[in-house]
């Protein structure tokens, strides 16, 4: 093995321990869906007291957003994760078991319920963190040639922790009685998130920290030793200069480099909210079942999507360092807007059948092959170094209110009008496709370090 694919698997190695996080993000996120019956019915809640509780992790994700920037700019983008590591464990062992040190086993109070919806809130914080943290990192370590490749596959393990938390869901409830699952089942649902967790803990003690990161904090020789391992000695000396050359270069204030950048990261992530995706993953059953679906057919319908979303992802992977940022982001959104447009005729005209079931896949495939892993890219690189941790944070924050703001107004639209409201996300996806092509710089090939000249331009 020659020492350029020592790097490259050395890289790689690092990549897939930051993806754990990805990984973290999807299953606690998707772990309530197994749950959310048996916690209804534990706590004996209110159908408004239940929506609440079933939603709660979306506050900790936009608290644990917002101050991403803080975490990362004091303490580090290593030890930034492993606080999110140290988050998702007390999360999972908290909500598993809320009774913990205050109430007895078996207590069904409201301080209980109280008491699980803190532990989802925190779960929610380490999200948060990692869905910045993490492609941040990736980006940080990663050469320029590979890079989008790289932050691509934190979508991937995002996707691929939905998937597997299905299936641990599926496998702690098969064969178990139904009152089984609502006094225990629940539990270990929420626990078997401790085991990626402590994994993700002990395995960030290995990897180092950013070389951006550590210049910036004027820690130079650390720096020189990553990028030597990361790089080779040959390159490692010229991107050294190339960083140190842009971390003094302004005050370092968000708004260094006007407005017009941060508008861009804070659209991305809202666009890639407001095409309305959460909505097919969120309510997917729900959407199939209003459309005539058995409820076994809707959840394999389900199954069927998670599968378009994990193949569609890696096409992304395979073509983002090739055709660049821009193309797919343009080509997908057309792609979602002519399936939107087509469920909303099939939803006013009342056809329902497996034409609908087809549309749905072309979208998330569209989806799922550009916005879904390229946005996280995007904002990962396009901020200069000296603004990279805030700029996130803030573009990160946008993202998640606005999947607050679309999951929570699915429902009412969805009983107003169906035709209307998927041809609202039609016009979103339009609408995402000319802010691309207006306003979105190319990034392909380019280092971090000419992310600041582009932007001076």
């Amino acid at each position: 093995m020659n020492k350029q694919q020592e790097n490259k698997l050395y890289i790689f190695c690092i990549t897939l321990v930051a993806t754990l996080g990805g990984l973290l993000f999807g299953y606690d996120t998707a772990v309530i869906s197994g749950a959310e019956k048996a916690l209804q019915t534990y706590f004996h809640t209110s159908n408004l007291i239940h929506g609440i509780t079933t939603s709660s992790a979306l506050i900790g994700c936009i608290i644990g957003g917002a101050v991403s920037g803080v975490f990362a700019s004091k303490l580090g983008r290593k030890k930034s994760l492993q606080v999110a590591s140290v988050l998702f464990f007390l999360s999972a062992l908290g909500s598993g078991y809320p009774e913990f040190l205050f109430f007895k086993e078996g207590d069904t109070s409201l301080g209980v319920l109280i008491a699980f919806n803190i532990y989802r809130i925190i779960g929610g914080v380490g999200v948060g963190l990692a869905s910045a943290i993490s492609p941040m990192y990736i980006a940080e370590i990663a050469p320029a040639d590979i890079r989008g490749k790289l932050v691509s596959w934190n979508q991937f393990a995002i996707i691929f922790g939905m998937l597997v938390v299905y299936f641990v869901n599926y496998s702690i409830a098969v064969g178990q009685s139904l009152e089984w699952v609502n006094a225990i089942g629940w539990r270990r649902m929420f626990a078997s998130e401790a085991i990626p967790a402590a994994l993700f803990g002990v395995l960030l003690f290995f990897v180092p920290e950013t070389p951006r990161y550590l210049v910036l904090n004027n820690k130079e020789d650390k720096a020189f030793c990553v990028l030597k391992k990361t790089m080779g000695i040959n390159e490692a000396s010229k991107i050294l200069e190339d960083i140190k050359l842009t971390v003094h270069e302004t005050t370092g204030k968000v708004l260094s480099y006007g407005w017009k950048i941060l508008i861009v990261g804070i659209l991305l992530s809202v666009f890639q909210q407001f095409v309305g995706i959460n909505v097919v993953l969120y309510y997917a059953p729900r959407i199939f079942q209003s459309m005539g679906a058995a409820r076994d057919a809707s959840m394999m319908q389900t199954v069927v999507m998670g599968f378009v979303n994990i193949v569609f992802t890696l096409v992304a992977i395979l073509t983002v360092d090739k055709f660049g940022r821009k193309p797919l982001l343009i080509i997908g959104s057309i792609g979602m807007a002519i399936a939107m447009f087509a469920i909303s005729g099939l939803a006013y005209a009342e056809i329902i059948g497996i034409s609908t079931l087809v549309f749905i896949i072309i979208y998330t495939a569209s989806f799922m092959m550009s916005w879904g892993p390229i946005c996280w890219v995007l904002i990962s690189e396009i901020f200069p170094n000296n603004i990279r941790s805030k700029a996130v944070a803030i573009a990160v924050a946008a993202q998640w209110i606005a999947n607050f703001l679309v999951s929570s107004t699915f429902p009412s639209l969805i009983n107003f009008d169906p035709a209307f409201t998927y041809a609202l996300y039609g016009c979103m996806a339009v609408l995402s496709a000319i802010f691309v092509w207006k306003m979105v710089p190319e990034t392909k090939g380019k280092t971090l370090e000419e992310m600041s000249k582009l932007w001076k331009k």
